[in-house]
């Protein structure tokens, strides 16, 4: 990686206690390797050795967490996890959810605590583990307090169940709703440069304010950021072929796109470095996604020190994602 240049970046206090590290963290996400034709997400064809071998490598690479849940193939994802955590000495810290059920065809949000303790347990047995180092709420249930959730998920973590409670994909209200009852371990949200949503409605500034862990998923946008991606290469049926960026938002796309690859060329690296070590300069610890092991590399690849003419050059579209 000619021309890249490794700095530290530094972390919440906080996520020491849940990641052991106070640097660079990045984690590997689960979903595509959960990816199912019967649902509920469908990212094209996966092999199931080949998703066990792209854990092992995650590890390799220094994750420094796993981020999983039981809705990335009804369970799947979790037992890819567990059969690639069974073959090495070495496990990161493995974060699953709880609270999105099975509904027929379809889903539903339930983080009643009857349906939280279930969820737990069922992980627990999946992953071969007897105590889950981080639960997150997966989705906001209309129907369900936070308060009431949160209470069920503080006594599981007195249970020793968990470790710690987090929530995904919640605004700043039911974050401080929460916090009111006990500890908030992480926040997880869709966060990107195609998708700075985060930016503006408040839950970077909370995350900051409180000194919690900020996970993004989707760090390359479905993988629209990373080198090489084409949507023509997928499967007619793959969920990333509905996704704005290559319909409505096609052009912020190509913008964005364009900017990363013009640093990437001078740094001699690949676009999804330079779209990472971006997002660790908002403060933000990347999730990636990933289907093989050449994809799990991206995990261990040193952040690159982007200057202040490369933030000025980053395109104004950008900033409306």
């Amino acid at each position: 990686m000619a021309g890249a240049t490794s700095s530290t970046v530094r972390l919440p206090a906080k996520v020491a206690i849940f990641c052991d590290v106070t640097e660079q963290a990045r984690g590997l996400g689960t979903a595509p390797l959960g990816s199912s034709e019967d649902g509920p997400l469908w990212w094209g064809p996966q092999d199931h050795a080949v998703a066990v071998e792209t854990v092992l490598a995650a590890v390799d690479a220094g994750a420094a967490f796993i981020d999983t849940a039981p809705f990335y193939g009804w369970g799947r994802a979790e037992r890819v996890v567990a059969e690639a955590l069974a073959r090495t000495s070495h496990r990161p810290p493995v974060y699953t959810k709880c609270g999105t059920i099975r509904h027929g065809d379809s889903w539903l949000d339930d983080s009643s605590p009857t349906a939280i303790r279930a969820d737990v347990l069922a992980s627990l047995d999946r992953l071969g583990l007897d105590r889950l180092d981080v639960v997150q709420v997966h989705d906001p249930d209309p129907t369900t307090p936070i308060e009431v959730t949160w209470e069920a998920l503080m006594k599981l973590v007195d249970d020793g169940l968990i470790g710690g409670a987090g929530l995904s994909n919640h605004d700043p209200d039911l974050m401080t709703r929460a916090l009111s009852v006990g500890p908030v371990a992480v926040v997880q949200h869709q966060y990107s440069l195609l998708h700075r949503t985060p930016e503006g409605d408040g839950t970077v500034a909370w995350c900051h304010d409180h000194s919690v862990a900020f996970l993004a998923w989707s760090p390359l946008a479905s993988g629209f950021l990373a080198s090489g991606f084409g949507i023509n290469q997928l499967h007619p049926k793959d969920l990333r072929r509905q996704l704005p960026w290559a319909s409505t938002a096609a052009g912020m796309t190509q913008q964005v796109t364009a900017w990363a690859d013009t640093i990437a060329a001078r740094l001699g690296v690949a676009r999804q470095d330079v779209a990472v070590s971006w997002l660790e300069d908002q403060g933000a610890l990347p999730i990636i996604g990933a289907r093989s092991p050449a994809e799990a590399q991206l995990i261990g690849q040193p952040h690159i020190d982007l200057t202040e003419a490369d933030l000025d050059s980053l395109p104004e579209s950008a900033e409306q994602s």
